[in-house]
Order: structure tokens, then sequence, then C-alpha cells
């Protein structure tokens, strides 16, 4: 018998800094701890437990649409605990679910592992930024950081589309519109379409997750709009190929001139358990939108991509690997795990020699 409501699970998680809470059937409540899935209890949560503990915090609304859709993205607010990204859908016929904590305070800039390029795409006025990276890696906390920061430090109108709203900016200089799709807006292409024509500065897209976003992002972002997103992809060739992809064949030519006209900066980052201390640090890759990245992406030679990020220090660019060296030999993660994630082991270890793994 269920002895614990959502609201424990929920409170258990952030007691213990985890990040996420994961609720199946058959299986006992998951938190996930330094990205690390764990039980929370040891009782096993059953389909009707399940379906009470989920629809208990939907919107009638809401109830409706999972049962038409099968799946629903949603946030909700709890009281002196914190506001929290759900998901719920169908598995095998029955409701599960899993949240996702959204601390109160959005981080700087800085204090996320960025260095000065990230922080100085703040001060562009058009063009589009891109933030990528698998589930869980930070992709939103960073979007969110770079949207606050834009609204500190200018005077600018910001929409930011998001599915569902996650962190809650504050206006700061800047005017700030937080749109949720399936609330504000029926679609991330119509609301970018509608920014267009409300005097927006800068366009905050929380995913470029269809064709016709990007294709109305990436309008925006040549017509004079800073335009930031993100990406689930893990390096900044696969980003652009990634977008290159999504377009018909006969389309895709065009698409890497636009892409090359507009795009300035790609931010491909990865979490990784810290080896010095409890908690993760970030791994990432930043490439610059320069004149020779762009001749790279206009002609789809794509494969030069690392090369060019790789001598693209004068910039503020460095590759993954690089990132990963710095960590390693600084003692914040294992060689072992540096060389899991480098887009070239050999050169890793190389440079890694006589650390210990």
């Amino acid at each position: 018998m269920r002895t614990h409501d959502l609201i424990d699970y929920l409170f258990m998680v952030i007691e213990r800094g985890g990040s996420d809470l994961h609720l199946a059937a058959g299986s006992p409540p998951m938190g996930r701890f330094n990205g690390v899935l764990d039980p929370l209890t040891e009782e096993e949560l059953e389909v009707t437990d399940l379906r009470e503990l989920i629809l208990g915090v939907l919107k009638e609304n809401q109830r409706a649409k999972l049962e038409q859709e099968w799946e629903l993205d949603f946030a909700i607010q709890v009281e002196n605990l914190g506001r929290f990204r759900g998901n719920a859908c169908y598995v095998l016929g029955r409701i599960e679910a899993s949240f996702r904590y959204i601390p109160h305070a959005i981080p700087e800039i800085r204090d996320l592992g960025h260095g000065p390029t990230v922080e100085g795409f703040a001060k562009l006025r058009d063009g589009l930024i891109l933030v990528t990276g698998t589930s869980n890696s930070g992709k939103t906390t960073t979007l969110s950081s770079l949207t606050q920061h834009i609204s500190r430090v200018r005077k600018a109108n910001i929409v930011s589309i998001e599915d569902p709203i996650e962190y809650v900016f504050q206006h700061g200089q800047s005017v700030i519109r937080q749109r949720q799709v399936g609330a504000d807006t029926h679609t991330f292409a119509a609301a970018i379409k509608s920014a267009l024509r409300q005097d927006a500065d800068v366009i905050v897209v929380s995913e470029l997750r269809d064709l016709e976003t990007m294709r109305t992002a990436l309008t925006a972002a040549e017509t004079g709009h800073l335009v930031i997103s993100t990406l689930h992809t893990h390096d900044a060739p696969s980003t652009i190929l990634r977008i290159m992809d999504a377009f018909p064949e006969e389309q895709q030519d065009f698409v890497a001139s636009q892409l090359a006209s507009s795009l300035r900066g790609v931010i491909c980052q990865s979490l990784i358990v810290r080896r010095d201390e409890s908690g993760r640090v970030m791994a990432s890759e930043v490439m610059v939108g320069n004149s020779a990245i762009a001749a790279c992406i206009r002609s789809k030679r794509l494969t030069q991509l690392p090369n060019l990020i790789q001598i693209g220090g004068i910039d503020g660019m460095h590759t993954i690997d690089d990132s990963l060296i710095h960590l390693a030999r600084h003692g914040f993660i294992t060689v072992e795990d540096a060389l899991v994630r480098a887009r070239d082991a050999k050169f890793v270890e190389l440079n890694c020699a006589g650390f210990e793994k």
C-alpha cells in the first residue's frame, strides 16, 4: 500500500540534491542524483497509484489533452518547494510520468562553467545562437541564463516561447514576454511569426523541434532578430547537419546558405560526474560563426569544422576535446570519463598522459 504522495516524492528528490523524479508502474519511485537513478523508497508503484498521483496535479484541460494525445508536457508549482517541469505519457496503456526540478534562481553564465565567449553572445543584435546537448545536459539552464543576462544588461523586448514555461524571468532593463505553447499559442512557428510583429529584439525558442519551427527561426535570425534556441545534438558539426537534414534535399543548399550568414554561435555541452567532489561539471564545445566557419557551412564541408574550431581560439572557440583535457588535467573528472566523451580519444589520451585514470 502506498504511504507517500507526489509532494513527498518531490521533496525527497530535492532534499537529496536530485534533479528528476521518475514514476513508473511496478517500480519504486526513482530520483536522479548526479546523473544516476536511485530508488527513493522500497515501495513499488501500482497502476492505480500512478494514475491518482499524476492526474491529481493536472488541470481539467490538461487531463483532456493527455487522454486525447496520450502525452503531455506541463509545469507545476509546489508551495514551499519549487517549480517542476513534468511529462506524462501512456506506457502499455497506463499513465506514467517524469518531473524535472527547476531552481528558483537562474545561475549566472560563468557560474555554469561558460567563459567570456558565451557571455559575449548576449551582446549580439541579430543572428542565431544554438545551445545543444543530450537530455539532462543543462541546455535549458544555459538558455535561461543567457536570457536573464540579456534582460539585465540590455534594454530589449524579449519574447520567450516555451513548452512548458520552466524558469520565470525578471524583466530587468528589458521587457520579457513568456508564452507557453498550448496555453498562449498553438505552435512554436506561429509564436515566432507573431514575435516578428511585436517589435521583438530577442526571440528565445525553447527547442527547434520541427521543420516549420526551424524554418521560421532561420527567417527571424536573417531579418534582424537575435534568436536563441536549443537542439538535441552532441557537437557543432552534428548540430549543423541536424538542421540541414531536416529540410528536403532540394532545399538544403539554400538552408546551408542561410545558416552560413545567420549562425553566430553554437554551444555544445554535457555534464560529467566530478572526481574531486560531489556533483557534476560541464564540458563544452563552443563554435563562433566567423568567416571560415561560414564558408565551410555554405559549401557543406562539415568535416572541416572541428579543425577550424581547434585553431579558432583567437575568436573564443574551443573543441569538446580541449574542454575534456582541461577538466581531466585539473582533476575535475577522470581521464576515463574524458576518453568516453572525446571526439578524438587518442588526442585526449596523449594530452592526458601521466594523469591518473
